[in-house]
Parts: C-alpha cells; sequence; structure tokens
C-alpha cells in the first residue's frame, strides 16, 4: 500500500449527482471486491503516477491515452509528485496476472506483480468509470471511481481468441481493433489461423508461391491476401503490448489445398489442384509418404518459430478425412519433434488426441455437447496421461455460429448458440472424465467463412466472447446467469461508444433510451 498521504493532488469530493459503478459491476467478475468508502473523482488536476519501469510508464500512458479525450484533461504522466491514480509493481501474492485496485477520495492505486497484471487491472479502472469514457471527444463527467478494493487474479492461465484470417483476409489494422477489443476483457492469447483450404496468409521464404498464389483468393473468389513477415512481426508486438500472446496456426495434414495448389510437388500424383473459394471442409491432405513433405514442414514451422516470440505452435490436425488413420498417426509423430525443434510447444485440434500427442502438448477440444462418448473418451483419457487441455466447444463458445435462425452471418452446423447458452458451462466438469487440473483455459474461435469486415467480426463476437473472457478469469462460484446477464447489459453502452457493433440479444436487459 502506498505511504500515508501519497493522493494529495487531484482529489476533489464526490459529487452526489451522478451514478456510480459499483466495484463488482465488470466483466469479467472479480475475484473478490470490498466495497467502501467515498468515490474517486479524476479532475483537470489529476495525475497519472508511475514507477520508474519502461513497462509502467507505457501502461500509464496507455491510460492516459484512453482517458484523455473524453475527459479533455491533461492527465501527465510522471514518476514524481502524488497522482490520483497511481500504478505500480509490488512483491505479493498477485501471481503473473493478478492485481490489486483501491480506491478512495484521495485516489485510485493499482498494484501488480507484473506488467500483465497491472494491464489488466487498468482494464477493470476502464469499466468503473463511465461508458463515455471510450469516447474520442470531450465528455461530460464527472469521472468518478466507486471507493473500496478489489483483488482479482485468473481462474486460467490461458483464455483465448481464435481469428481465422484465412477463409476471409483481415489486415493488420483490422486484426489490432480486434485485439484493443480482446483486451478490454483480459483476454491474453490470439490463435491465427494462418493457413486453410482457401488461402495462405503469412510469407515465407523457402516457398514464397504460399503466400503469393496460394493467398490471393477467399471464400467467394475475391481477392485474398497475406502478412509479411513485417506485418506479421507489427501484429506480435501490438499485441504484446496489450498482454496477448500470438499463437499461429499453420493447419496440417488437411486443410491444405491452398498450399497444394501452390506446389505440385506437395501432392502425391504431383499434380496441382486448383485454388478453391468454396467452404467445403476434408478434400485435402499432404502427401504423408513423401519426403519433401517434410521438408515442407520444417521449413514452414522454422520461419513461423522464428517470428513468433510465444511458447506455442498450433499445427491444427482437424477434419484430415482425406488422410487415412495410419497416415495421420504417422505424420504427427514426425511433425510434433520439428515443433520441439524450434523451441516451440505443440497445440493441435483435439482430434491430436487421436495419434499420440507429444509430451507437454495441448488439445483444443471442439466438439458439441452431443459428440460422441467415445470420442470424448479419447480426449479425456489424453488428458489423464497428461495433454492438457483449451476448451472451445463448438455449440457454446465458436463464436461465428448463429445465436438464431434469423441471424445474417454465421453458420449453423454445431446448432444456434444464444449468449447464455454460450455463457452457462463449466470449463472443469465439461469433459467427462477429464481431471480439472488438465484443463488449461478456454478459447473462443470466430471463423470466417461468412465474414467479411470488422462489422462482421464484432456482431458475431460480441455479446458472447465478453461470456467468454467471464469463464476464462472468474471463479467458478461467481457463475451465475441471472447476475451476469446484467453486469453485460452494462457494457452495451461501452460498445456504443468504442463504436463496437453487437447482437442485441433478447435474453439480456440492455439500456434503453
Amino acid at each position: 500500500m502506498a505511504a500515508a498521504g501519497v493522493f494529495t493532488v487531484g482529489a476533489a469530493p464526490a459529487q452526489k449527482a451522478a451514478a456510480v459503478t459499483p466495484l463488482d459491476q465488470v466483466v469479467p467478475e472479480p475475484a473478490s471486491v470490498t466495497p467502501g468508502g467515498s468515490p474517486y473523482r479524476i479532475t483537470r488536476a489529476t495525475l497519472v503516477q508511475v514507477d520508474g519501469t519502461a513497462e509502467v510508464r507505457r501502461i500509464g500512458e496507455y491510460l492516459a491515452g484512453i482517458l484523455r479525450p473524453s475527459t479533455g484533461y491533461p492527465l501527465p504522466v510522471t514518476e514524481r509528485g502524488s497522482g490520483g491514480i497511481r500504478l505500480q509493481l509490488a512483491h505479493g501474492s498477485y501471481g503473473a496476472e493478478g492485481y490489486r485496485l483501491t480506491s478512495g477520495p484521495q485516489g485510485v492505486l493499482v498494484t501488480a506483480g507484473e506488467p500483465a497484471g497491472l494491464f489488466h487491472g487498468v482494464q477493470t479502472l476502464r469499466q468503473l468509470l463511465p461508458a463515455s469514457v471510450e469516447k474520442n471527444s470531450v465528455q461530460t463527467g464527472p469521472w468518478q471511481i466507486a471507493g473500496g478494493t478489489i483483488e482479482d487474479h485468473p481462474r486460467y492461465g490461458y483464455r483465448g481468441a481464435m481469428l481465422d484470417v484465412s477463409r476471409h483476409f483481415f489486415t493488420v489494422a483490422q486484426v489490432k481493433r480486434y485485439i484493443d477489443q480482446l483486451a478490454l476483457y483480459k483476454i491474453n492469447t490470439l490463435h491465427l489461423h494462418l493457413s486453410d483450404d482457401q488461402g495462405w496468409r503469412i510469407a515465407m521464404d523457402a516457398w514464397p508461391r504460399l503466400a503469393s498464389y496460394g493467398g490471393s483468393t477467399q471464400v467467394g473468389g475475391g481477392t485474398g491476401g497475406h502478412y509479411t513477415k513485417a506485418d506479421y512481426r507489427e501484429i506480435v508486438r501490438y499485441a504484446a503490448s496489450r498482454y496477448l500472446e500470438v499463437v499461429p496456426e499453420i493447419d496440417m495434414p488437411g486443410h491444405t489445398n491452398a498450399a497444394l495448389a501452390s506446389y505440385a510437388q506437395l501432392n502425391c500424383n504431383d499434380t496441382a489442384p486448383p485454388l478453391y473459394t468454396g467452404t467445403d471442409v476434408g478434400f485435402s491432405s499432404l502427401c504423408v509418404p513423401k519426403a519433401v513433405t517434410y521438408d515442407f514442414a520444417d521449413d514452414v514451422i522454422r520461419e513461423l518459430a522464428a517470428l513468433t516470440p510465444g511458447r506455442y505452435l498450433h499445427i491444427g490436425g482437424d477434419e484430415a478425412h482425406s488422410t487415412s488413420h495410419a497416415d495421420y498417426v504417422t505424420f504427427m509423430d514426425r511433425i510434433q519433434p520439428i515443433v520441439a525443434k524450434y523451441g516451440k510447444t505443440v497445440i493441435g485440434w483435439h482430434q491430436l488426441t487421436g495419434a499420440t500427442p507429444a509430451k507437454g502438448a495441448l488439445a483444443q477440444y471442439w466438439g458439441l455437447d452431443s459428440t460422441s462418448a467415445a470420442e470424448k473418451a479419447q480426449v479425456a483419457e489424453a488428458a489423464r496421461h497428461g495433454t492438457g487441455l483449451i476448451l472451445s466447444p463448438a455449440d457454446r463458445i465458436y463464436l461465428d455460429m448463429k445465436y438464431t435462425k434469423n441471424t445474417r452471418l454465421g453458420l449453423d452446423w454445431a446448432g444456434l448458440v444464444e449468449v447464455q447458452r454460450s455463457y452457462d458451462w463449466n470449463p472443469d466438469t465439461y469433459l467427462p472424465g477429464a481431471p480439472s487440473s488438465a484443463v488449461k483455459g478456454v478459447e473462443a474461435p470466430l471463423w470466417s467463412e461468412t465474414l467479411t469486415t470488422s462489422t462482421d467480426l464484432e456482431y458475431m463476437a460480441f455479446p458472447r466472447l465478453a461470456g467468454a473472457a467471464e469463464l476464462g478469469w472468474s471463479p467458478a462460484a461467481t457463475h451465475d446467469w441471472t447476475s451476469y446477464k446484467v453486469r453485460l447489459a452494462a457494457q452495451g453502452p461501452r460498445w456504443d461508444a468504442l463504436g463496437i457493433t453487437y447482437y442485441k440479444s433478447p435474453q439480456v436487459p440492455w439500456p434503453t433510451g
């Protein structure tokens, strides 16, 4: 805790006119909330005080950059003086991402053990201010933060969102916009689906036609696109500035038509198929017996690993319907050691458990409530033998599933997924027979067969993304649809202020007027 008297500049008596957001009315719900005392009010005299580290200063500048346009206040970021908002690193039981936020009439103190925790605390601070704080022009205020203390840390260390840039290509600017939206809800992993039948989206020096030709189209036949290595590095840098780790995915051995079309020698018959712009799945496969397949995989994994500072590399492995089971097992036995050779940990879709997952590998479960007991048992057996699980059940948190039969965008192969269904499940107990200790977290994938713009992405992601984020962050004991839908409804005006398009589900009591 700060020394007595540290909060002296920028303090002002609380004004009674405006409603103040209670400390527990944020998403994800904090682990512990102790309300009490009068609120703090941000004024023209408020400082953003930081300690001497560069990362804390950068987080302070990030916060000030959000608050300045709407408040119209200068909010200088300084290591000196006694500021109304203070950000500091300190030793304590915060963990890698936890934080403590204390607010009172004299100021707000956010403390964490690591910069990521401080950044998450800043997201909570944002949500405690009126939604109009997100606007880019001066608003009325007053800017009050309720009094009391929040002590908060995540339930799971892996809280992800996947963006499919292969079915339709999304620019660096569009990906950055999505990253900012993910950060608001303490998502810490961005999984980029970089290759599929319809497009290869990352430049590879050893195999240049993958991007130049394989990335030249997309679903529906429009012009595709790809990321240069500099583009990809910029996405990784920007994500890291928001404390998200990028997990790149090259889907193999199926979902590979874009690669097969780019290089004839990757096909068993040495004949390149045409580029594909439809939405069918399961018809393509790398040629498992060919040596060149593993030269190709080694080059791609080596180049991608060198671009990626994070721990993981996703090798796909789903819907390999054109690969025999024996070939699939052989392929995964050959590919996983290549990932390890270049210093990364394997993630694969849960079909990986039909082969032999590498030590330390994570399997991403994307089945349904109705998936066969045998398939679920196979995944659970792998989990009991040390394979970690990321849960992405398609009929719960696939964000591209239609909300209702009338939803204009999205697909419905996994069913219709309204907001309550997306929120109301428990990752620890979802997969029968899988130990809860194997569950490393949750991820909400967003597949883009029907999505072409940021507006499309947002409409399918919001409001369900917020629920996935809460499943990943908040303690299981806090899980309650009745209270969650009220907190979720209060996010609507914030999304309006941020220009986020969202589905106004009738299940949620959105504010009127």
